[in-house]
């Protein structure tokens, strides 16, 4: 039945026509140049994903009641699943700080995701003439398929574990990147740490970029090749792609913050406790039982 069901896909696909392919550019194009800000394409789609995300806040908290149903019950079960995930990950007290952050990325990138691959997005927009040449400047393109997108939000990741860090350890926290103990070992470990931070970001933002505009790219060809309804098979797999980037995305960044507010010392001085509480206890226990 696959193969009878493939066939088909592609015939039907070639009965329809193959479709001109999109022109394929890095960066985002610039719609509208307002001297202060160019508005660029992503832009637009970065402030469409807010709106949706927003819209859909509105509307699933507008009549709540404490039996959920319809879209309130969605929201609230995609909230309490990721939050027991959170706190299985960082604790019950780092969850509660840790949640809105996270489940913030999650949903933004998420959305922006699924709507890159909405029909229109980098197919409607206006002619465009360069070097004699006419191409289509598209009006919304995908925020993830945009460099200066998942930079930044892979700087607010990583400056959001410093924050933490800072906030939870103190100047203890700046230790491991400036100390002068056991010099110059130390300090070239140091060193080393925040060169790791550092590279953090870079390889954060061309992770998510590089997964999702090599998915557009992709789904361009094959509708080129075989559009239509031969692309449907493509398209259900970048929908899954797309989540499974958000989900990475933002656990990488759950991790990134628990690792931040964890003492270098802390696993090690919870076992010597334990190890010296531990015979006294049981002497405890068993002169109460006794």
């Amino acid at each position: 039945m696959i193969p009878i069901a493939l066939i088909a896909l592609l015939a039907v696909g070639f009965f329809f026509g193959r479709v001109e392919l999109e022109r394929i550019s890095v960066p985002a194009d610039t719609l509208v140049d307002l001297g202060f800000l160019p508005l660029r394409n992503s832009l637009l789609a970065t402030w469409l994903t807010m709106a949706v995300l927003v819209v859909l806040g509105i509307i699933a908290t507008a009549r709540m009641t404490l039996v959920p149903r319809g879209l309130q019950n969605l929201v609230e079960l995609v909230l309490e699943g990721f939050y027991g995930l959170v706190e299985s990950v960082a604790g019950p007290d780092r969850a509660r700080r840790f949640f809105p952050l996270v489940m913030t990325i999650f949903l933004f990138v998420l959305t922006s995701n699924w709507l890159g691959l909405v029909p229109g997005f980098g197919t409607i927009g206006f002619e465009k003439v360069e070097e004699g040449e006419h191409h289509l400047v598209p009006l919304l393109r995908a925020a993830t398929t945009d460099l200066n997108t998942t930079f930044g939000l892979a700087l607010v990741s990583v400056a959001m574990a410093q924050y933490f860090g800072v906030a939870t350890l103190r100047l203890s926290y700046l230790g491991k990147f400036f100390t002068l103990h056991n010099f110059p070992i130390g300090t070239f470990v140091g060193l080393l740490e925040l060169i790791s931070e550092i590279a953090k970001i870079f390889s954060f933002s061309f992770r998510l970029f590089g997964n999702i505009f090599a998915g557009h790219v992709l789904l361009a060809v094959i509708v080129f090749l075989v559009p239509w309804v031969a692309a449907l098979p493509f398209l259900g797999l970048e929908l899954f792609v797309g989540l499974i980037q958000a989900f990475i995305f933002a656990m990488l960044t759950l991790v990134f913050l628990t690792m931040a507010t964890i003492g270098h010392g802390e696993g090690h001085e919870e076992h010597a406790h334990a190890e010296a509480h531990g015979p006294a206890e049981q002497h405890a226990r068993t002169t109460a039982h006794s």
